[in-house]
């Protein structure tokens, strides 16, 4: 073949190949997810921060989605930090492929949380907070196995907690804070089967005993703090524990503190307006605290000298009955 026959049959090759039809952007999202994705829109109005959601960008484009990378079906919808009002469409629930779902800092968000987010099998990811999203924490988020993330913080959910939560058995954290919960702590919360969730249960109103079953885990993070909530949480504690951060501020928590063991594991201890009384522990000088509170509450006796204990300041200790020595004033 002569140079000149080469160059040709190469041209007409390339030709060939720019004649070929190419993948668009508008090739790319699924037709179905697409059709969903535009409902939910409408559903909230077709508000500017969904203003990307056009026929002329491919949705796996789109902000606030994303697809993954293999079959473009949509993993993730976080619709984040803008004017939105409406309810949560139950359209969410046909994306059949969804991953994350993130509802968040959307104060005109209302309404109760639908029961269309059951069909979400593959949910490992629900987030949603910092709305005025109403009504109970439903028991049917039980039915999403795969969730290991769960936060219904900042809203205004009232009632009490469901029970069936502690069948999830792939839960790492679980926000119930800043919300106006009642009743008590459910005693399967006790009996969490596969991951000890980090537990977050501040600002609410929940009363009773916090259930001894709880004892019996091994938690890395707990959040109690701001209820109504009493009777002894030493059970928290011990040598082979390994409670990381523990809040229990601002409730009716009454024991004695004197023989309680503390695990090395311990960095964050907030104890601090509760009924507690006894004397401060020696062996919480063999802490790494990075934060400690223990004011207002029964105790006496002199603070233990050492460790971590006199880095926090006199606020940390004060308006206990008898407590004393630095960083407060000498014992007499």
């Amino acid at each position: 073949m002569n140079k000149s026959v080469l160059i040709i049959n190469t041209t007409i090759f390339l030709l060939f190949l720019l004649s070929l039809p190419t993948i668009s952007h508008s090739q790319r999202c699924n037709k179905n997810d697409e059709k969903v994705l535009f409902q939910i829109k409408k559903s909230l109005g077709n508000p500017y921060l969904l203003a990307s959601w056009q026929k002329t960008l491919d949705c796996c484009e789109w902000y606030n989605v994303e697809c993954d990378a293999n079959t473009s079906r949509i993993i993730a919808l976080t619709i984040f930090s803008g004017n939105i009002s409406g309810q949560i469409p139950k359209e969410v629930g046909d994306l059949p492929y969804l991953q994350t779902l993130v509802f968040r800092k959307l104060t005109n968000l209302t309404g109760e949380i639908p029961s269309a987010i059951t069909k979400l099998t593959h949910l490992t990811m629900l987030r949603l907070s910092w709305t005025n999203l109403s009504g109970p924490v439903p028991s049917f988020l039980s039915q999403l196995k795969n969730l290991d993330f769960l936060d219904l913080s900042f809203n205004d959910l009232t009632g009490s907690i469901p029970p069936e939560l502690a069948t999830l058995t792939k839960l790492n954290a679980l926000h119930l804070d800043r919300n106006k919960l009642t009743g008590v702590i459910p005693d399967s919360f006790g009996r969490f089967t596969g991951n000890v969730p980090d537990l977050y249960l501040s600002h609410n109103q929940l009363t009773g005993t916090v259930p001894i079953s709880l004892g019996y885990l091994n938690f890395t993070t707990i959040d109690f703090s701001r209820n109504q909530l009493t009777g002894d949480l030493s059970m928290f504690f011990g040598t082979n524990k390994t409670i990381q951060i523990a809040d229990f501020s601002r409730n009716s928590f009454e024991f004695n503190l004197s023989q309680v063991e503390f695990p090395a594991s311990l960095t964050s201890l907030d104890l601090n307006h509760n009924k507690i009384y006894g004397s401060l522990p020696a062996t919480l000088t063999g802490l790494d605290l990075q934060y400690f509170n223990v004011s207002y509450n029964r105790l006496c006796g002199k603070v233990p000298q050492g460790g971590e204990l006199q880095k926090f300041d006199n606020t940390s200790y004060f308006h206990n009955r008898c407590l004393c020595g630095s960083p407060l004033p000498a014992c007499t």
